[in-house]
């Protein structure tokens, strides 16, 4: 069982920046494809960034391309998102998943590993 702990929420001014890391328990970590999602108050959990094993390849939602960044260190057993340009409307819980094997990146299911989340909130 993959633990994952979030970190580096917070509060922050619309055009400003924070930077979201997910620790994982193991080092089975390094093998499994890595996704950030995210649930605003009142709606339901969406697909934000994905990364695959070796990190060659990643995918974003298109309400962030190019304003956030997925990464991952593997030797740390952590994944990291890195969030330019807020907007209030990324005020959100963000959650990291652990995916073993993905068919689509942006479907919840495919993921068996899920964080706590940690909020991020953007003032106007």
């Amino acid at each position: 069982q993959v633990q994952l702990v979030e970190s580096g929420g917070g509060l922050v001014e619309a055009g400003g920046s924070l930077r979201l890391s997910c620790a994982a328990s193991e080092r089975a970590f390094s093998t499994y494809f890595m996704g950030w999602f995210r649930q605003a108050p009142g709606k339901e959990r969406e697909f934000v960034a994905g990364i695959r094993w070796n990190g060659d390849s990643t995918y974003y939602a298109d309400s962030v391309k190019g304003r956030f960044t997925i990464s991952r260190d593997n030797a740390k057993n952590t994944l990291y998102l890195q969030m330019n340009t807020l907007k209030p409307e990324d005020t959100a819980v963000y959650y990291c998943a652990a995916a073993p094997s993905v068919i689509n990146w942006r479907a919840e299911r495919w993921y068996r590993y899920w964080g706590q989340g940690t909020q991020v909130t953007v003032s106007s």
